[in-house]
């Protein structure tokens, strides 16, 4: 942005849209414009290769971006960070120092840019680390570019304890890609490509989420303490039509997402598509393909502003995979790719993608990884929230598969038989109709239910929830996907005949691992059957699955490359269960306070009108009908004892859960259980017995929105 542009937006006067992109980010063209050209060649160098900087280059670019964050209205920076939380956080410092004469200079220097010192003792560590121990650090992350939020220079950085612990999701995430990258190139090189340096991982987050009227949603206790709700009768209309999916755009949420559209633009989000999705108030945007660490900082910014912009427009955003039970959920889908540094996408099929071998290598290691360690993709979409969500006929199961589509998959069947796969050639769709144009049909069809499918020249994994960090899943997949292709290059360095030998790990890893390519529905009822004879394992709930990062197969993978040791493995799972844990528990006592202060008296409100308008009656006259007052009452009074006898068993198991003895993992696996059978089983019954009252008793009394309110009011 010139200084004319920056003028005219410092002024609120409309930019165009490149004007606009980008200008609160620290970019490459700002780095080129600010900086000397030296300096910027080691910065640039820095990115590429991870080379270290020297505290000269660190304090030249800490003066620019300094000066470049004032003149766009910075007072503070602060270094922003991903803790286990799953959400961001930031510590604000202003730029200003103390001189003699009582006044102040705006001061940021090398040292402040590249590291920061937090109190790391309220962050999860997952006994990692003891409360009393508080100090903590962050380190500058340069492949991110800095930005200015508000009044802030935000300095994107890793996080670490005053041992050297990870306590963040970004610096697994970091060394993973390391990783790939080595392992990549060395099947580049032996494929004979020279020239590239680099292989990065590309990542496309698509975000759904649900947007509510915010006077409704502050009547809500559930949706403002837990961001779903508990309770709620299923309204008379949902998506049954199919009528908001793609459908026009209601102007309240037209005008939100213009918003959004430019505060994500300003920040250089790539956000492209915007559309209604399947459920009544369920929206979805999708950004396009950027560096997975990027794409990761920039889904974090998404969803923070997805919430801020809402609140400007009188919306609440609810990014809860699950915010209305009966309703279709929210996820994010993964849009994952390998890249080189030179822009070759290495899951690009090409025309004839059966003699590209390239292509079919790099295709058999995913589906290798992914077989072999599905159960850490799993961990990686396993929350209190998503467990509402997969395998409800919305969303994929559980059971990790992949799909290829006919195309890939008769390619490989060719190969394992050993015969040659006939091309047809590129497939034309014909409309019938004169006027429309002869259509070019893709090789592969799009599987919605699947959850992780070949789309063309990327893989979608569509299991992860959508208020989840997009870390951890990419962390898993380029560890895994690294993993297998050192294994393919150690034995292709070795080989004599390289492209025989290209050919057999090919079939080999197909024969192994075809068990884990479905191409059917997995929505349908005889799926996990029939993935149970595939040997495909299924595990439903997040307390089934998350213990499975401690199995020796992952820690041995995630060690093995250095980006995770065992202890933090086990702090990982630890504070994963430790979250479903207390989420639950805020859930569990949130549906008590709200049945007994509530529910509870509501019912028992109407009740008491019932019977004394059935006593009028009848003193009006004996013949006077009181058989709905009755029959009503009864009923409310029935359902009343059912949801009071569970409200004081769901007190009892609560008190249960906290009873199981210990402090160690085995203690914390054996609680999340607990909480994930006999709670959850008790909250359903509540759920069941209050959703039964809000059908009996009058509108007038009852005492919260109902969905019919929340999904249609926008």
């Amino acid at each position: 942005m010139g200084n004319m542009e920056l003028a005219r937006y410092l002024n609120g006067e409309k930019s165009s849209i490149p004007e606009m992109f980008g200008s609160m980010v620290f970019n490459d063209s700002v780095m080129r414009e600010k900086l000397p050209k030296d300096i910027y060649k080691e910065l640039k160098k820095t990115i590429k290769t991870g080379a270290k900087l020297n505290t000269e280059v660190a304090n030249a670019v800490a003066t620019a971006m300094k000066d470049w964050a004032i003149d766009l209205g910075a007072t503070h920076f602060t270094h922003w960070f991903q803790p286990m939380t799953g959400i961001t956080a930031e510590k604000h410092d202003s730029f200003i120092a103390p001189i003699d004469d009582g006044k102040v200079i705006m001061e940021f220097s090398g040292k402040m840019l590249i590291q920061g010192e937090p109190d790391a003792s309220s962050f999860p560590s997952g006994g990692l680390r003891a409360t009393f121990e508080a100090r903590g650090y962050t380190a500058w992350d340069p492949t991110s570019p800095a930005f200015v939020k508000e009044d802030t220079l935000c300095i994107p950085t890793a996080f670490c304890s005053y041992g050297g612990e990870v306590l963040d999701k970004k610096t697994p995430l970091l060394r993973s890609m390391q990783v790939l990258s080595t392992q990549a190139l060395r099947i580049l090189r032996l494929f004979g490509n020279k020239d590239a340096v680099s292989v990065s991982t590309t990542v496309g987050p698509e975000q759904e989420y649900f947007l509510v009227d915010q006077e409704l949603f502050d009547q809500r206790p559930d949706l403002l303490l837990t961001g779903r709700t508990l309770f709620g009768a299923k309204p008379p209309k949902g998506q049954e039509l199919e009528d908001h999916y793609f459908g026009v755009i209601k102007p309240r949420v037209k005008a939100f997402m213009a918003d959004l559209d430019e505060e994500l633009w300003k920040l250089g989000i790539l956000s492209k598509t915007e559309h209604n999705e399947v459920a009544p108030a369920q929206h979805e945007m999708a950004p396009i393909f950027s560096t997975t660490n990027v794409a990761c900082d920039q889904n974090q910014l998404t969803m923070e502003l997805l919430k801020k912009v809402a609140a400007r427009h009188g919306l609440a955003c609810l990014l809860h995979e699950k915010p209305f039970a009966g309703v279709n959920g929210s996820g994010k889908h993964n849009n994952w790719s390998m890249a080189t540094d030179l822009g070759e996408n290495l899951l690009e099929p090409g025309k004839k993608p059966q003699e590209n071998l390239q292509f079919l290598l790099f295709l058999s290691a995913i589906i290798r990884a992914v077989h072999i360690y599905s159960d850490l993709l799993r961990v990686s979409s396993a929350t209190a929230g998503n467990d509402h969500r997969l395998g409800a006929n919305e969303a994929p199961p559980a059971i990790v598969s992949v799909f290829l589509g006919d195309e890939l998959t008769a390619i490989l069947e060719a190969l394992s038989a050993g015969k040659i796969h006939v091309d047809h050639g590129q497939l034309i769709l014909d409309t019938s109709v004169a006027v429309l144009p002869p259509l070019p049909k893709d090789n592969t069809d799009r599987n919605r239910t699947s959850p992780f499918a070949f789309t063309g020249n990327k893989f979608e994994f569509r299991a992860m929830g959508s208020a989840q960090s997009i870390s951890c899943t990419n962390m898993v997949l380029n560890t895994a996907v690294a993993e297998i292709l050192a294994q393919f290059a150690d034995r292709l360095e070795k080989t004599a005949d390289f492209t025989a030998e290209v050919g057999k790990i090919i079939v080999e890893a197909y024969n192994e691992h075809r068990n884990v390519v479905f191409n059917g529905n997995s929505y349908d009822e005889s799926w996990p059957a029939e993935a149970a004879r595939r040997g495909l394992n299924n595990y439903r709930t997040t307390p089934e699955a998350i213990p499975h990062y401690t199995d020796p197969q992952n820690v041995a993978l995630l060690t093995k490359h250095g980006v995770l040791t065992g202890p933090e493995i086990e702090s990982r799972t630890a504070v994963l269960l430790e979250n479903y844990i207390k989420v639950l528990g805020i859930e569990a006592q949130t549906m008590l306070t709200m049945a007994k202060t509530d529910i509870l008296p509501a019912a028992a409100a109407y009740s008491e009108t019932l019977v004394r308008t059935a006593l009028k009656k009848k003193a009006l006259s004996a013949a006077i009908s009181t058989v709905y007052e009755e029959d009503t009452a009864a009923k409310i009074s029935q359902v009343s004892e059912c949801l009071y006898g569970n409200v004081n068993a769901l007190e009892q198991a609560l008190l249960e859960s906290r009873g199981i003895e210990g402090e160690d993992l085995k203690a914390v696996v054996k609680t999340a259980k607990f909480i994930g059978e006999a709670v959850v089983e008790k909250m359903n019954l509540m759920r069941e017995n209050a959703d039964t009252l809000e059908t009996l008793v009058s509108a007038e009394y009852w005492p919260y929105p109902t969905y019919s309110d929340l999904l249609f009011r926008v």
